[in-house]
């Protein structure tokens, strides 16, 4: 009874205070904002980052984290490299020929470390090998690199870019193989077109670059500004990526549950469900971890297709945390 009455006191005098103004109530900390810039559409390439929003595991750490889909594809690198992000999801070959074009970036980490892009034909159509390509017509979407690697891959089979002929056919690429526009398209992902053209009953045959003459690249690379590399912030969010991942690879169902419910009407589909299954093995481990030789390799690769024009140093642009 004492003890309550204690309570009741103090109680009453707590009140008193706070009616007078006199007492102060710590606020919750504001949380930092955190722009990251994805490359295209949501879509399973992105799987850490929708997971680790949807679990809350960005604002357990006091990030208010922003995924913002681009409606320029081209835009995110350059925005970073304005410090109008913290991050954007870009491509290593993109972000290769921005460095090229002196634009301050940095690769932070990946989320895919291997190359997802591939030549394509319909399973059931007469080009078996590469080199049936001879006097074939070849669509793509975007040209530059797709032309280097489609170039290098007919090289290592004794044709070159003169014995085919190329066609833009914007992003349409399986659709052009169905109508016969083309026999064949370059820039595929091998995640999404294969399984599109699974679900539309036309199969098609991926030639992958990595196994015909093109050095391995990271497909999905995270760049960001020099000056916000080192920023605390910075590195929460990639051990956030390293966490989400490994509890993805651990229990896929119930990651890909988090990652429809981020946006159940275009999310929860038989296409993604299918890229899922295919992009879980792709995922990087460690988004730190890079492979310096392997980076220069395809920095010679890309100088030798007339892609860029120099070979920077990959001191410059593989940032490397100071504690190691």
């Amino acid at each position: 009874m004492t003890s309550y009455c204690i309570d009741r006191r103090w109680a009453k005098c707590f009140m008193t205070l706070l009616l007078c103004g006199s007492v102060w109530i710590p606020t919750q900390a504001v949380a930092r904002e955190f722009v990251i810039l994805l490359d295209w559409f949501v879509n399973p390439d992105h799987a850490a980052l929708i997971v680790a929003q949807q679990r809350g595991l960005f604002k357990e750490k006091g990030l208010n984290v922003q995924l913002i889909e681009p409606g320029d594809p081209s835009m995110p690198p350059k925005l970073a490299a304005a410090k109008q992000a913290d991050l954007a999801v870009s491509y290593q070959p993109s972000l290769m020929v921005d460095l090229n074009n002196e634009l301050p970036l940095v690769r932070m980490g990946s989320l895919v470390d291997t190359p997802l892009n591939s030549l394509v034909v319909l399973a059931d159509g007469p080009i078996q090998s590469i080199s049936d390509l001879k006097g074939k017509t070849v669509g793509y979407s975007v040209g530059g690199f797709e032309d280097a690697i489609l170039g290098a891959m007919l090289e290592h089979h004794g044709l070159t870019l003169e014995d085919v002929s190329l066609v833009n056919v914007n992003f349409a690429l399986s659709p052009s193989l169905y109508t016969g526009q083309v026999d064949a398209v370059i820039g595929a992902f091998r995640n999404f077109e294969l399984n599109q053209m699974d679900l539309d009953q036309r199969p098609g045959r991926a030639f992958f670059p990595e196994r015909h003459g093109v050095p391995t690249y990271e497909e999905l690379v995270l760049v960001a500004h020099p000056d916000k590399a080192a920023h605390p912030a910075m590195q929460d969010v990639l051990d956030i990526l390293n966490t989400v991942t490994a509890e993805i690879l651990e229990d896929p169902e119930a990651g890909w549950r988090d990652f429809v419910a981020y946006n159940p009407q275009d999310l929860d589909t038989p296409l993604n469900a299918r890229a899922w299954r295919d992009t879980l093995p792709k995922l990087t481990r460690d988004v730190r971890a890079s492979d310096s030789d392997a980076w220069i390799e395809f920095a010679e690769f890309m100088q030798r297709r007339g892609l860029i024009s120099d070979v920077s140093p990959v001191s410059t642009y593989l940032w490397q945390h100071p504690d190691g």
